[in-house]
């Protein structure tokens, strides 16, 4: 998180929020029985027999790889420890006991199989999506040192009047465009910062306060579906379909734009509905007011011209040549070598995100690289099950796991078994669209999943506020998350029909 960021005050508070609850004694002791429970789980499977699995060639490498792989599941899902840690340890078991670089007498390739590289396994941190992160990272703490995020909040809320419905869908619109291109938590963050006086003006007894509380998290979820840069779970379904020894299927910038923006907007439309109808407003008018001034100078100026440049760049990709991963460290490479971006800003980009993701990274490389994934596709009749009952559990399960654990985890955990999945089931997809319905899919219901404070970060943001309660914030997120879920998967079949992807 940038801690030059407005309303960086609020997400210091909830992470304040998480660590207390976090190290709780009573927690403490849950968590350690549970991490018991999952060390004997991986210690079952990693000394079961391999016939046990029912799969014909099994070699003791791919039989680790299955533990290490229930081991993460197990990790991820009882949030034992943070996403980002089970993520290294995912890694540091992967070299230690199925590389290459292993421990000598446990990686003997005569006798335990294929042997993963070692350095593919790095390379995950390096993948090209963590490129993709980090040039993210630096447009938004380039927007942030300059005050361009503010100076756009108030050029474009402006036009929205006083009316109170009205500004509450200027902010929702504003919060959805800016999650688009800077982290979703930073954006709500800040846009809850520029809320306060107006909750000050909103009767305490009204539910205009609610309405605008609710609306920020629910615009700064939505909206992150826009852009592959927006949430990491699409930047990860992006990584899958776009895989040159994968799926290959080549989808740029521009093209996730063209079908995925329309979508938000329909979707911000429909919540600013809902919002205004369950939590009317018995003020009809707001003074709006926005501190915060724009630096004047030769590096704002710079910073507007990269960003232009940038997302131009983004969506002519087809036409440029020049991939997405590419274009996203163009600004670094700009702001590194006019110092708007210096080492200690570099420190405030968000390692644990890309720790997460370079862990389920792996996690994918060592299911294709060690032939595991093609032995499942043997084994499985993937091949018989039906493409709506794919696309309906897929959905379902990312939805469920996604409102009571990390959306990036959620997706790492899910993209490698649904590219196998995928692959396995070949052209009987396409009656509903093909692998990006299944993969793209997952990653809106994730980015829909918004029912309890702590499904997103957003979402405990707005918690933290005292203005929500949780009972308001399952109803909203309820509806609005199966109407995203729903609607999602129509543009998406819709999109591939007309041949946008």
């Amino acid at each position: 998180m940038f801690k030059n960021f407005i309303g960086f005050h609020l997400v210091e508070e909830m992470h304040k929020l998480r660590h207390n609850k976090i190290f709780d004694p009573l927690k403490m002791k849950k968590k350690t029985l549970a991490l018991l429970f999952v060390a004997a789980v991986f210690i079952v499977l990693w000394c079961l027999p391999s016939e046990v699995f029912g799969m014909e060639g099994l070699t003791q490498v791919q039989q680790r790889i299955i533990a290490i792989f229930v081991y993460a599941t197990l990790m991820w899902v009882m949030e034992i420890v943070p996403a980002w840690t089970t993520s290294v340890s995912i890694m540091v078991l992967l070299l230690l006991f199925t590389s290459d670089s292993g421990v000598k007498w446990l990686c003997n390739p005569d006798s335990v199989g294929q042997l993963l590289s070692y350095k593919q396994v790095m390379a995950s941190f390096a993948d090209p999506v963590v490129m993709l992160f980090i040039g993210g990272f630096v447009l938004a703490i380039a927007t942030t040192k300059t005050g361009l995020d503010v100076h756009l909040a108030r050029v474009l809320l402006t036009p929205f009047g006083k009316k109170s419905e009205n500004i509450l869908l200027g902010f929702m619109l504003v919060t959805a465009l800016f999650s688009m291109f800077i982290s979703n938590t930073a954006t709500t963050a800040m846009m809850l910062t520029f809320l306060t006086p107006v909750f000050k003006q909103l009767p305490e007894a009204g539910k205009g306060r609610i309405a605008m509380a609710l609306s920020i998290p629910v615009a700064a979820n939505l909206g992150g579906i826009g852009t592959p840069i927006g949430t990491p779970p699409n930047t990860i379904a992006l990584k899958y379909l776009n895989d040159p020894e994968g799926l290959n299927l080549g989808i740029g910038f521009g093209q996730w734009m063209l079908f995925m923006v329309p979508l938000v907007i329909v979707m911000i439309l429909i919540s600013w509905a809902i919002i205004k109808r369950v939590f009317p407003f018995s003020q009809k008018t707001i003074e709006l007011k926005i501190d915060g001034e724009m630096k004047h100078g030769r590096q704002t100026t710079l910073v507007i011209a990269t960003i232009i440049i940038t997302i131009l760049l983004w969506m002519t990709d087809t036409l440029t040549g020049i991939n997405t991963y590419t274009v996203a460290l163009i600004p670094f490479a700009v702001f590194a070598m006019t110092g708007i971006i210096t080492k200690y800003d570099l420190e405030e980009i968000n390692w644990s995100v890309i720790w997460m993701v370079a862990g389920g990274f792996a996690l994918g490389y060592a299911m294709n690289g060690s032939g595991l994934a093609a032995l499942f596709i043997k084994a499985i009749p993937f091949g018989d099950f039906s493409p709506i009952l794919i696309l309906v559990l897929s959905g379902l399960i990312c939805y469920a796991l996604s409102n009571l654990i990390s959306h990036s985890a959620t997706a790492a955990l899910l993209m490698p078994i649904l590219v196998v999945v995928c692959t396995a089931m070949g052209d009987k997809l396409a009656a509903i669209g093909g692998s990006t319905t299944v993969l793209i899919g997952v990653a809106i219901a994730s980015s829909s999943a918004m029912i309890l404070p702590i499904s997103t970060p957003p979402n405990a943001l707005a918690y933290a506020t005292n203005l929500v309660q949780q009972k308001d914030m399952a109803k909203m997120g309820a509806i609005v998350g199966v109407i995203s879920i729903v609607l999602g998967y129509m543009v998406l079949i819709g999109a591939r029909a007309l041949n946008i992807v």
